[in-house]
């Protein structure tokens, strides 16, 4: 039996445009924060566990939300909660410029949890859209037309926010250069709620569970946690949104660390975005017509394995570059994930994405690690620790998503 689907296929179009300008917003404040880490290391003279404290408190917030979005998205339906999530992130984008004027780095990471809590519910909303809205076999390439809105935004967050606040070699430290943020994330601000109001009234179509896959028998499941490919999929995704964290949040510091300069080092994350992009481009093109989701899968996990070796084997602009590459790999791995880990969940298929979105939490976690290594060990070998990530993606890819049963 195939999934049910909307009855008219041209509705289609519309609901995606928003869904990819809503996942534009979720690239521009997410990657921003690769900025963010370098700048307040140097405003704050913080080490780099402090200054990825900016990764934890954006990304922890989908762990503590993502249960209580999907309950807020029960009561409220996608299209309100969308719009009251885009709210809650103008709150936290708002909250950062009395942090600039008190010189305070706690009050910006209260900021960045309230974005994040914001983003969760949008996240949690919009995935679900873009893997129902058209055929199962076909969500990764929605989700990666999905990605390549979020790529680019991430690419432009990086040009403006990087020309802002990471200009010049020995750019001012403290108060002085705070007030650099205020300006833009006063914009910021209007601009998230001009989009809260475009969404309240527009005619995004509610999603319901029905219009999930049923091909399967999910009546003798009585609890979420008897599909072993959502929770090992929630595992996988950890995994992968600690790598790509890592990967892009992490680079501007590992060049600085390496001798480059700010303005050298500024761009680097942009690097990492074009490889995404491309690789999310070219998932466009070959899934599923050339390669199926799972092979997809596989290849960017085998990829991450290999670059990551390389990132730990070359030095200088060489090993920069070999991070920036990893990029490319980790395109396929999101929206492949998603698909596979929600197949055959039925009527618990919105608990299972909440369950996803909270393996978001990876990249709130695994980075403050990283930054361990990076101050403890050194800042080349603490990307060691890309090493088992990709390893359990590539088990999931080959193995783990296939599994009906413990």
């Amino acid at each position: 039996m195939t999934p049910t689907a909307p009855p008219k296929t041209q509705n289609y179009t519309g609901p995606l445009l928003i869904i990819g300008a809503l996942f534009f917003i979720f690239g521009f404040v997410t990657w921003v924060n690769s900025v963010l880490i370098a700048f307040f290391k140097q405003a704050f003279n913080l080490s780099t566990v402090g200054s990825n404290l900016v990764a934890f408190a954006f990304f922890i917030s989908y762990t503590l939300m993502a249960i209580p979005s999907s309950a807020v998205l029960k009561r409220t339906g996608f299209k309100n909660g969308m719009s009251l999530g885009l709210v809650v992130m103008a709150i936290g984008t708002l909250i950062f410029v009395p942090a600039a004027k008190a010189v305070s780095y706690p009050l910006f990471l209260v900021g960045l949890f309230l974005i994040g809590i914001g983003l969760t519910v949008l996240q949690t909303a919009s995935n679900p859209y873009a893997t129902i809205l058209g055929p199962r076999e076909s969500a990764a390439q929605r989700i990666s037309f999905m990605g390549v809105a979020n790529k680019l935004a991430g690419i432009f967050s990086q040009f403006i926010f990087g020309g802002l606040l990471l200009t010049g070699a020995n750019a001012v430290s403290g108060a002085a250069s705070l007030e650099k943020v205020v300006s833009p994330y006063l914009i910021l601000t209007g601009v998230l709620l001009v989009l809260a109001a475009l969404i309240r009234y527009s005619n995004l179509p509610e999603v319901s569970e029905e219009q999930d896959d049923t091909s399967s028998d999910v009546s003798a499941h009585t609890s979420v946690w008897q599909f072993p490919n959502l929770v090992l999929g929630v595992l996988a995704l950890f995994c992968y949104v600690g790598a790509e964290v890592i990967a892009g949040d992490t680079i501007i510091n590992y060049g600085k660390a390496l001798g480059f300069h700010n303005d050298e080092a500024k761009y680097f994350t942009t690097y990492t975005l074009y490889g995404l992009l491309a690789g999310y481009i070219l998932g466009i093109v070959l899934i599923p017509r050339f390669i199926s989701q799972q092979t997809a899968l596989r290849f960017g996990a085998a990829y991450g394995l290999v670059f990551t070796v390389a990132t730990l084997l070359t030095s200088g602009f060489t090993s920069v570059l070999c991070v920036a590459l990893l990029g490319f790999g980790l395109a396929p791995i999101w929206p492949a994930l998603w698909p596979l880990a929600l197949n055959r969940l039925g009527p618990f298929t919105k608990i299972g994405s909440a369950l996803l979105i909270m393996g978001i939490s990876g990249g709130a976690l695994l980075p403050l690690l990283h930054g361990y290594l990076t101050d403890t060990v050194s800042p080349k070998m603490a990307y060691a620790l890309l090493l088992p990530l990709f390893g359990f993606i590539l088990y999931y890819a080959t193995v783990g998503y296939k599994r009906t049963s413990w």
